[in-house]
């Protein structure tokens, strides 16, 4: 590796990039939800690390609020107890037994909790482009799994509602 002439704390050159961590991929119910989701999620890759900073930035909690993220430890297993994020620091809890499979709680103070579908980061877009859709919809009455197992099958489509009223009157 070549050591670098640019002093740690000189402008960056003219050449140099900076990244921006895209924007979550999220959809949220609108106004109140009446299911049990606020809506959907669908991170790019499996790190908290790295996915969780856009997603809490995108809710706009002041930078002194306290955000805690509860997750399903089945799919995070490796899920880190911190996330440092720009101003903040973000508590990682995993859920606890009879907690709902794909799912994540985002908890922050005064702001709000939402409880998001999370849809798997290896998800065909087509597909997680209907449950973020499924998900948002404030009338839906499905779970996470539920929705999963219908996308699976190709039937999440027009579903939710019939499902849900079938589901009720039984």
């Amino acid at each position: 590796m070549e050591p670098s002439s640019t002093p740690a704390g000189s402008p960056a050159p003219s050449d140099a990039h900076t990244y921006r961590m895209p924007l979550p991929r999220l959809t949220l119910t609108p106004e109140v939800s009446h299911g049990p989701l606020d809506g959907a999620w669908w991170p790019r890759c499996d790190a908290l690390e790295i996915e969780l900073p856009p997603l809490i930035g995108s809710l706009e909690p002041d930078s002194d609020t306290v955000v805690r993220v509860t997750v399903d430890p089945a799919e995070w297993p490796d899920a880190p107890h911190t996330v440092m994020a720009p101003g903040r620091e973000i508590t990682v809890e995993p859920a606890g037994p009879g907690s709902e499979a794909h799912v994540i709680t985002l908890d922050c103070g005064t702001v709000g909790r939402w409880v998001l579908l999370v849809v798997p980061p290896a998800e065909p877009a087509g597909t997680a482009a209907r449950l973020l859709s499924a998900a948002a919809d404030p009338e839906n009455p499905l779970t996470a799994a539920r929705m999963l197992a219908l996308a699976e099958t190709g039937r999440l489509e027009g579903t939710a509602r019939l499902e849900g009223t079938t589901e009720e009157a039984q």
